[in-house]
């Protein structure tokens, strides 16, 4: 099994030479969306670091054309006497006759060419519909490497320069990058433009109307953060006065016409974080405008280019009169997670993707728990894990990196940091980093450094080992006479750790809430468990509780005893142990059960204690663990004014209830299904009620319900509509139309193939079935997927839920003459998914087994 170069190797070879360094590039685009082709010229200044006879970069996919180079020492130009190209690390070498000297300055100038493919890397087309004709536009995904798909260039984040770029459109569209555009006309005979772009006009057709757009020089900044788009776009358009500055920012979002008037929500997200930004960092926004272009095909969910976000339709667009509580949350955490953007990794950028989480905003609301530690330490209790800052010299291999642990544990980290240290002088630090690393690079250690200047704590000791291990801990608790001992070990979803896989101690606060003198509770911030175990001093007589509120990153494993008495307590009206502290006692209890750690029957204890929990959250924490359970009935109509939380329990409660096939509920939302299917009226669907709906049609219906779906799917009236027909696919029963949604993952646009999976892959009657196909289809999928982050999702839907050793065995032997090196991460989670639920079966059956009959004679 092909896997991604071992750390032992040298790092170097992966990296471009340092004999020059640019400083700054002039791009122009010509973009013609009729061809669906596009062509240029880059001319990209450097500096000569040492004496050359090279030039080294990286460029792919690409026709190149004319090269010359200038120096300004030899004041002279010079063709290249030899070009090479090397494909694995996407580069071209170009020889000089003369050496350019060290200490002087050039430039080197490079004519381009490439087609407009649907990949949804580099510079890409995305369609739409309009009035029953497919139209196209074209737009860029730069991270992590693929600038140089569009222009040949210096593709690492370290070689940061200013652009200058210009675009050649047809008339009647609109162009877009980073900056504002400056000047922009029509391109005629007599327009004041270079011999280049008078070669690139020689080409036009004399019917045919093409303008040219100059933009701004942007300030230095990495190339996956750069961006342009063309096609026929509208917009909306707001400003906001910013509080350091005092400068006004105009912000837009541009749409196709068919969808802007689903737009004005994300624009007003971004409208709201924009300012709280820049005062809450203490750091001006660098840039003259911030604008938003949704797709329709997008690869990531979103992206963060510098004055241009872009992302897809599904997490920026909704219909204001009909959005569920997951859309808007989706939506207004995506813009405010892209502003936010703006500062960490656009202004101050990891030296390398090895620290990548730097990118990252930390979020402090409850809902972070089951969003995002949860998440994390789910992936990060597998072997197969990689620390937050991880050794990736290997351009190809960066992707992998994309997940939950370069985000949500990090993000988890620097919450638990924050909590520690106290969150003003967290983010003082957080201030003081991002202004002593402007428009540069940063490694951990600057953030570090910033946090430790501004609480006088030595951050880079206590931090060091959740950023470079693997891995988090668990503790153990047992109560002594004079308080309680707290022992660390690493926590593995396959039982205890081995000694050798259990070597690292933590720095870990404790937060440790009990009662006082006097009977008051308060959580104690400065206990630290700095070795393998500890005495700490408390009163246990009375209710205690470590990890208040649910800051840190680990498990806490108490004794059976102890478990009962903190969930009585959390019972209680008026607990001392608010939601966040109950959210993280199910999540703990009910992962610790799953390793054999704790026994099952205490978790499904903890779980009846808090039958009467009034907290979203809670009970999405227990249905999360705990698949099938019916949970208390809500009814089905939501009103304005019911809460968020209100909303999101109904939800919860319908979905479970559902699930486990509780008849009223299947009967009540087919009948609201039907009403659709004959009328086209959805209002009796809610919106939070739509997934639910269009999945329970189709797994009790038949080829109608399948029929009406799919033309909710062809016509949908929101994006989230379309990927609920598309999960709700995936729920159908019948030989035939099973086969119809196989065969409509070939047909379906790429950014979309994963929700077809994750659809099949929760059908119990499909499951076996999306293996074959993975399997069967596995040539066409890696050469459909090559470069971008869908193939790693592939893996895991296609393969999370197996659970025997046989399966197991299966598809390591499928894998093992394969090359999974762009996707050897996500294969290896996988694995280790599936031998702690072959382990999880075979230690908790017989317990499961015995809570069930005690429980049933209770009842």
């Amino acid at each position: 099994m092909a896997t991604p170069a071992p750390a032992t190797e040298n790092p170097d070879q992966y990296r471009l030479p340092t004999n020059v360094k640019p400083t700054h590039y002039d791009v122009v685009i010509k973009t013609d969306l009729e061809a669906s082709s596009f062509q240029g010229f880059v001319k990209a200044s450097f500096d000569v670091v040492k004496e050359t006879s090279s030039i080294t970069l990286n460029t792919t996919a690409l026709e190149l054309g004319k090269v010359t180079v200038y120096s300004d020492a030899l004041k002279s130009h010079q063709t290249p006497t030899d070009r090479s190209f090397e494909s694995t690390q996407e580069r071209a070498s170009f020889q000089l006759a003369t050496p350019l000297p060290a200490g002087s300055k050039g430039d080197i100038k490079i004519h381009f060419s490439g087609e407009l493919t649907g990949s949804m890397m580099g510079y890409y087309k995305s369609s739409w519909e309009d009035e029953g004709k497919t139209k196209s536009y074209a737009l860029t995904q730069f991270e992590p490497t693929a600038a140089r798909r569009a222009f040949p260039c210096w593709d690492e984040p370290l070689l940061k320069a200013t652009f200058g770029v210009t675009m050649i459109s047809r008339d009647g569209t609109i162009n877009l990058s980073n900056m504002p555009a400056i000047s922009e006309e029509l391109l005629g005979p007599n327009s004041d433009v270079s011999e280049d772009v008078r070669e690139i006009a020689a080409s036009f057709k004399p019917e045919e109307k093409w303008k040219i757009t100059k933009f701004e020089n942007t300030p230095p900044m990495s190339t996956y953060i750069v961006a342009v788009a063309n096609g026929d776009f509208k917009f909306l358009e707001t400003s906001v006065k910013m509080p350091l500055s005092g400068k006004t920012i105009p912000l837009r979002i541009y749409t196709t016409p068919d969808v802007i008037h689903q737009a004005q929500f994300a624009l007003d997200v971004k409208a709201a974080a924009l300012p709280l930004y820049e005062k809450i960092f203490n750091v001006e926004y660098p840039l003259p405008k911030l604008d938003t272009l949704v797709a329709h095909d997008f690869d990531a969910g979103a992206m963060e280019n510098w004055g241009l976000i872009t992302g897809r339709t599904s997490v920026f667009l909704l219909d204001p009169e009909r959005a569920d509580q997951q859309s808007k949350k989706r939506v207004a955490t995506v813009q405010s997670h892209e502003v936010a953007h703006m500062w960490f990794g656009n202004i101050t950028t990891m030296e390398w993707w090895n620290y990548l989480y730097l990118n990252e905003e930390w979020r402090v609301d409850s809902e972070f728990i089951s969003d995002h530690l949860h998440r994390a330490l789910g992936l990060d209790a597998k072997l197969s894990s990689h620390p937050i800052e991880v050794e990736c010299p290997d351009a190809n291999h960066i992707n992998q990196i994309f997940d939950a642990l370069s985000y949500s544990k990090a993000a988890s980290v620097l919450r638990m940091l924050s909590n520690y240290v106290g969150e003003d002088r967290f983010l003082k630090g957080v201030s003081l980093y991002l202004k002593k690393k402007l428009f540069a690079n940063s490694r951990t250690h600057d953030l570090w450094e910033g946090i430790s200047t501004a609480t006088g704590l030595n951050i880079t000791e206590l931090m060091e080992n959740w950023i470079t291990k693997i891995g988090f801990p668990y503790l153990t608790v047992t109560e002594e006479a004079n308080g309680i001992r707290v022992r660390q070990n690493r926590f593995l979803e396959s039982g205890a750790a081995e000694p050798k896989d259990d070597e690292t101690i933590w720095n870990i606060p404790l937060f440790i809430l009990s009662a006082q003198d006097g009977g008051k509770f308060s959580v104690d911030k400065t206990a630290i468990l700095q070795e393998r175990e500890r005495v700490f001093p408390i009163d246990t007589t009375k209710p205690f509780k470590l990890n208040a509120g649910t800051v840190g990153v680990y498990r806490v494993l108490y004794t059976p005893e102890q478990l009962v008495k903190i969930a009585e307590e959390a019972a209680k009206a008026n607990s001392v142990f608010g939601v966040n502290d109950r959210v993280g006692l199910v999540y703990d209890v009910l992962a610790l059960s799953k390793t054999g750690l704790a026994p099952l029957s205490s978790a499904l204890t903890v779980v009846d204690k808090l039958k009467n929990e009034p907290e979203y959250l809670v009970w999405d924490g227990i249905a999360d663990s705990i698949s099938g359970l019916v949970s208390i009935w809500l009814g089905y109509d939501f009103n304005e004014s019911d809460s968020r939380d209100v909303k999101l329990l109904r939800k919860l409660a319908i979905t479970q209830a559902a699930g486990a096939k509780e008849p009223k509920v299947v009967e009540e939302l087919k009948s609201r299904f039907d009403h659709f299917a004959k009328t086209g009226d959805d209002s009796k669907i809610p919106a939070d009620l739509q997934q639910v709906i269009f999945s329970t049609a189709i797994k009790y219906g038949g080829q109608a319900e399948y029929d009406a779906i799919h033309r909710a799917h062809d016509k949908p009236k929101t994006p989230m509509q379309k990927i609920a027909a598309m999960i709700a696919f995936g729920n159908a029963q019948e030989p035939e139309l099973i086969k119809r949604t196989f065969d409509a993952i070939a047909k379906g646009r790429d950014q979309d193939i994963m929700y077809y999976f994750a659809g099949l892959a929760a059908n119990f009657k499909t499951r076996r079935l999306l293996v074959e196909y993975f399997r069967d289809h596995y040539a066409e999928l890696t050469k459909r997927f090559e470069g971008n982050f869908t193939m790693q999702y592939l893996v895991r839907y296609s393969m999370d839920f197996l659970s025997t050793k046989e399966d197991l065995q299966s598809t390591e032997e499928f894998f093992k003459d394969k090359d999974t090196s762009k996707y050897s991460q996500s294969l290896n989670q996988t694995l280790d998914t599936i031998r702690a639920k072959v382990g999880n079966i075979e230690r908790s059956t017989a317990d499961l087994e015995q809570w069930l009959s005690e429980w049933e004679r209770r009842e």
